[in-house]
């Protein structure tokens, strides 16, 4: 079953893990407010600077689970990188208007922080 919500977050989500980013940031508002484990993000660029990185290690990509209303999506996903053979994540996502206004994105960055460190030598 679709929801308004959830047509968006899997147009955007379908696009950004396809290698089209372009494409997913017409999902995303100018506005947008993203909250990241690092911190707070505000806006289509500063969102752009954070994600776009990440979809240029992107190799692969599983949905694991998807659900939406009127308003909010929740996905949950596996994603493979170049440093990271297994990275799982999840996005909460507030849409209005067909676009993403509000992003919650929930993932463990210590498997990435430990391939930076033995890519260092460390």
């Amino acid at each position: 079953m679709t929801s308004p919500a959830l047509d968006v977050a899997l147009s955007y989500h379908r696009a950004w893990t396809g290698k089209d980013f372009e494409q997913a940031m017409t999902y995303v508002a100018d506005d947008i407010v993203c909250h990241t484990p690092g911190g707070r993000l505000a806006g289509a660029e500063a969102f752009r600077g954070f994600m776009g990185p990440f979809t240029k290690i992107l190799t692969g990509s599983t949905l694991l689970s998807a659900f939406g209303d009127e308003a909010t999506a929740l996905l949950m996903y596996d994603t493979a990188t170049l440093p990271v053979a297994s990275a799982p994540g999840a996005e909460l996502m507030t849409v209005r208007e067909g676009k993403i206004v509000e992003l919650r994105i929930v993932f463990d960055r210590a498997p990435f922080d430990a391939a930076r460190e033995t890519a260092a030598g460390s």
